[in-house]
């Protein structure tokens, strides 16, 4: 019987500091939930930063266990929908969030977040991919319906981070010519290798598109930033060409005018994979694990440890995240 586990834990401390440490929990210190996980993987993305520096947004209670994702083996199950042993994944919902996240060597969810890993793919590959990866292919599928992907011109904010780099793989794989708007001066390389053919400045997409329509280029874009990223996009769209947004980094506000909609058919379409359906997440990640599978992933994800949890998720925060960084419960 297990008494207690490692977790890696947030706090605030008297004058509103909050750090985290690893510390050892109680078993039965679990919500009651139906499945008992054994994590093997987590991944590391932008809200579980949020929760580690105190983002109330995020999380409402401390002391708290970040990781929005978690990857590994049942150990009880009181759903017939699952057994112990199986190998299963959970992302997103409330995970993390205000529910013991992924950081962590067990958690306890509702059956109703989680999902049989595929056959196909690993606990690891799974981690790889996680909360931003399913949001890349939440964008690509969007786009695919309304636009197609094959020899059409994309263009990827953010495109070095966790979304951004799994889009690249994603747009490539099904034919798109990609341009990669970055804010690294020094990861021209890395975006080549993950199939990007033009790269971009943020500074130079700014300059490039003032006007409120500019020479319309792209036929879609997935948009990690927000803000006046977004307002450039807007203008250079092609006629009936999509945008898919999923992130504010760079600010929840942008400027626009009516001209992209009514004079090119432009559409602006908002993902959110948190809140997905059930049915929804295990359509992708069937997709994820055969005909969109990423074979070289892995190459371009890191491994970490618990006790390498704050470097990381500063880096996270301050934009410095290249790749996918993932979190191996028993480094």
């Amino acid at each position: 019987m297990i008494d207690d586990f490692k977790a890696y834990v947030v706090r605030e401390d008297e004058g509103g500091v909050f750090s985290g440490q690893i510390e050892t929990k109680k078993f039965d210190s679990l919500p009651p939930y139906e499945i008992t996980i054994k994590v093997k993987y987590s991944s590391l993305n932008f809200k579980d930063a949020l929760s580690s520096i105190g983002n109330k947004g995020v999380t409402k209670k401390y002391p708290h266990t970040p990781g929005i994702d978690a990857a590994g083996i049942v150990v009880s199950s009181n759903n017939e929908k699952f057994s112990k042993n199986d190998k299963v994944i959970v992302t997103g919902y409330d995970l993390g969030m205000n529910t013991s996240g992924g950081f962590s060597e067990y958690i306890r969810v509702p059956s109703e977040w989680v999902i049989r890993l595929p056959e196909s793919i690993s606990l690891r590959y799974a981690m790889s991919i996680g909360t931003a990866g399913l949001t890349a292919a939440l964008c690509v599928d969007l786009l695919n319906k309304n636009n197609g992907i094959k020899n059409n011109q994309a263009i990827v904010t953010g495109s070095t981070g966790g979304v951004g780099s799994v889009a690249i793989q994603l747009l490539s794989k099904l034919g798109a010519e990609i341009t990669a708007v970055t804010g690294k001066n020094d990861s021209s390389e890395f975006l080549a290798k993950l199939g990007a053919k033009t790269i971009l400045s943020r500074e130079e997409l700014a300059m490039k598109f003032r006007q409120p329509l500019s020479k319309g280029i792209y036929d879609v874009a997935i948009d990690v930033v927000g803000g006046e990223i977004l307002s450039g996009l807007l203008t250079c769209l092609k006629r009936n060409g999509v945008i898919a947004c999923c992130g504010n980094v760079g600010g929840p506000n942008f400027s626009t005018s009516v001209f992209p909609f009514i004079l090119r058919g432009n559409k602006l379409l908002g993902v959110d994979s948190a809140e997905r359906s059930l049915n929804q997440k295990e359509s992708l990640w069937e997709k994820i694990s055969d005909e969109w599978m990423l074979h070289d992933i892995e190459k371009y994800s890191r491994i970490i440890g618990l006790n390498e949890l704050d470097y990381e998720l500063k880096k996270i925060y301050d934009g410095k995240q290249t790749g996918r960084v993932v979190l191996s419960i028993d480094k």
